[in-house]
C-alpha cells in the first residue's frame, strides 16, 4: 500500500476517534424519566399516574429549561417550570434576561403531577427546534414503571 492510500485509510479512523463522545446524549441511563439531548426531550411523551414525580436530566452539554405551556396544562394544574417561575411569560423573561431557570449538563429538575390530563411543556431556547414534550397524567398509567414512558 502506498503512503497516500495508507494515510487516506487512517482519515476515517481519525474522524471516528475525533468524534467519539460527540453524540447527543451522554449515554447515562441513570435515575431519571426524561433526558434532554441537544434538541429534544427523550422520550417526548411520558404517561404517569397522579402523584408521580417526574425527573428530567440534562444529558447534553447545552443549557435547557423545562417550562409548562401555560395554556396547555389542565385548568386545575398550577404552572410549573425550572426556576420556579409563576408564569410562562416570567420564565421566558428570566431566560432572556440571563438564562434564569437553566438546567446545565447533568443537572436535574423534578415536578410532581397531581392533576389528571396532558401537561405540555417546552425548552425555551430550543422550542423552535421542536424541543417540546408532554406528561400525560392518567389513572390508567402503569405504576411500576413499565410502559410508563413512550415516544410520541
Amino acid at each position: 500500500m502506498d503512503r497516500r492510500a495508507f494515510l487516506g485509510s487512517l482519515g476515517g479512523v481519525a474522524v471516528a476517534v475525533g468524534l467519539a463522545g460527540c453524540g447527543q446524549t451522554s449515554g447515562d441511563t441513570g435515575n431519571y424519566d426524561v433526558g434532554m439531548t441537544t434538541r429534544k426531550f427523550d422520550p417526548a411523551r411520558i404517561e404517569v399516574p397522579p402523584g408521580t414525580t417526574v425527573r428530567w436530566k440534562n444529558t447534553s452539554s447545552h443549557a435547557h429549561t423545562v417550562t409548562a405551556y401555560e395554556d396547555e396544562i389542565p385548568d386545575e394544574a398550577a404552572f410549573w417550570s425550572t426556576g420556579d417561575f409563576d408564569s410562562q411569560a416570567a420564565a421566558e423573561d428570566g431566560w432572556l434576561g440571563g438564562n434564569e431557570g437553566a438546567i446545565y449538563e447533568d443537572q436535574t429538575y423534578e415536578h410532581t403531577f397531581e392533576t389528571v390530563g396532558t401537561h405540555a411543556y417546552f425548552c425555551i431556547p430550543h422550542e423552535a427546534s421542536g424541543m417540546v414534550g408532554n406528561v400525560v397524567v392518567s389513572e390508567d398509567a402503569a405504576t411500576d414503571g413499565t410502559d410508563a414512558a413512550t415516544d410520541a
